[in-house]
């Protein structure tokens, strides 16, 4: 979708407007989004970070998802300068100037991180929100040093972007998630987070995210995903949990997946894009414990990745279960 298609649509005379979820557990969905909750959500971004009118604000992801949407939608709220690029790899290249607003998926940081010119750039950008995908450690460990703020954000298309930030360089940095303040979360009994955000949904979202809320009843943070679990032989696993564990370690792009299996119910496999399968052993016999020891490591060219460049999960059993076939 091109910014003009995008703008014809929110000026038609319809209340809402076509979004898709992500994909990254299955095949995207479709959904029918209320104009005023998209305006209401912006309202809220641009508050809580205090953008003023006249404020330069990056648009580097697609408009076919909610996160380019939403930052069209806080331009046209919050009278912000809309500075558009191709969505790439690469959103910082090229430009001569940070833009005071910005929100990436973690790829497009990582890569800015390691080119010296879009670094400067990236440590001028007064509020840089991520979101799309997990922040690692070692990312947030080279985001903490930026001078200006850098946020985590937690949300999903069902939410109209975030409803949560966590903040990831300063004083204020911290593992929790903050939801914004017409904004409450709770645990269901399955430990599944769930979403009272009245000003943007219109009824209790419950979450495939696993959640712990602090003592305080309000911050959080996640485990992973209720479908990201693994059960092999009775015992749980969260994928997450594990990745989390190899990451620091592990210098190639890697998942870790599940394929049934008739004797423990469902294994751990391991996609990676190496064939040194010897050093993958190694590192999991060091780092994991037992169970969390992948059954199989299967060679692949590419991670699967969604348009946003969340993991595709779905995907990544797909192959593990291909693979069992053979």
């Amino acid at each position: 979708m091109t910014l003009e298609e995008f703008m014809a649509d929110w000026h038609s005379p319809s209340p809402t407007i076509l979004v898709h979820t992500s994909g990254s557990t299955g095949k995207p969905k479709p959904l029918l989004v209320e104009k005023k909750r998209m305006e209401a959500s912006a309202r809220l971004t641009c508050e809580v970070l205090t953008l003023k009118p006249g404020d330069s604000a990056l648009l580097c992801m697609p408009l076919d998802y909610i996160a380019g949407k939403m930052m069209v939608v806080r331009s046209i709220v919050g009278k912000l300068n809309l500075v558009c690029v191709e969505p790439s790899g690469h959103p910082l290249k090229g430009l001569n100037e940070a833009p005071v607003f910005a929100a990436m998926v973690p790829m497009q940081v990582y890569n800015s991180l390691k080119v010296d010119e879009e670094r400067r750039l990236l440590c001028g950008i007064k509020h840089l929100i991520i979101g799309g995908g997990a922040v690692s450690k070692e990312m947030a460990a080279e985001l903490h040093t930026l001078p200006n703020a850098v946020w985590s954000t937690y949300g999903m298309t069902e939410t109209l972007s975030h409803i949560a930030l966590r903040r990831l360089n300063g004083h204020e940095a911290s593992e929790w998630y903050e939801p914004f303040e017409s904004v409450d979360v709770a645990l269901n009994d399955e430990g599944r987070l769930m979403i009272n955000a009245p000003l943007v949904c219109s009824k209790t979202l419950i979450t495939n995210d696993i959640a712990e809320i602090a003592p305080d009843g309000r911050h959080f943070r996640i485990r992973g995903r209720k479908d990201n679990v693994i059960c092999s032989g009775g015992i749980k696993m969260q994928i997450e949990e594990i990745e989390a564990k190899l990451h620091p370690y592990i210098n190639v792009p890697f998942i870790i997946t599940k394929r049934k299996d008739e004797k423990f119910g469902e294994t751990v496999v391991m996609l990676a894009e190496t064939k040194d399968i010897d050093m993958l052993k190694a590192v999991c016999q060091e780092r994991l414990s037992k169970y969390e020891q992948p059954h199989y490591y299967i060679y692949t060219n590419r991670i699967p990745t969604t348009e946003t460049g969340k993991p595709a999960r779905a995907k990544a059993m797909e192959m593990a279960e291909s693979d069992a076939a053979k």
